[in-house]
């Protein structure tokens, strides 16, 4: 799929209106809807929840691993 070339001066801009320029262009994707979610990704999520519920042993909690992370001890 080709797009057409779009010529900003995004380099001539500060980072605050980077940011902001980022944040209009976020919130008109919001305002346009929503694409739908490919059927791949709904049949990879059914995959992993049966995958955790068939071993719910296997995962821990998430603040336990952000703990890890930061190599703190519990």
């Amino acid at each position: 799929m080709n797009h057409p070339a779009i010529d900003l001066p995004v380099d001539e801009l500060t980072v605050d209106e980077r940011l902001t320029l980022l944040g209009r262009l976020w919130d008109s994707l919001l305002d346009a809807g929503l694409p739908p979610v490919p059927a791949w990704h709904l049949d990879e999520v059914r995959r992993r929840m049966t995958a955790a519920d068939s071993n719910p042993g296997a995962s821990i909690p998430l603040e336990e691993l952000r703990r890890e992370r930061r190599g703190e001890q519990p």
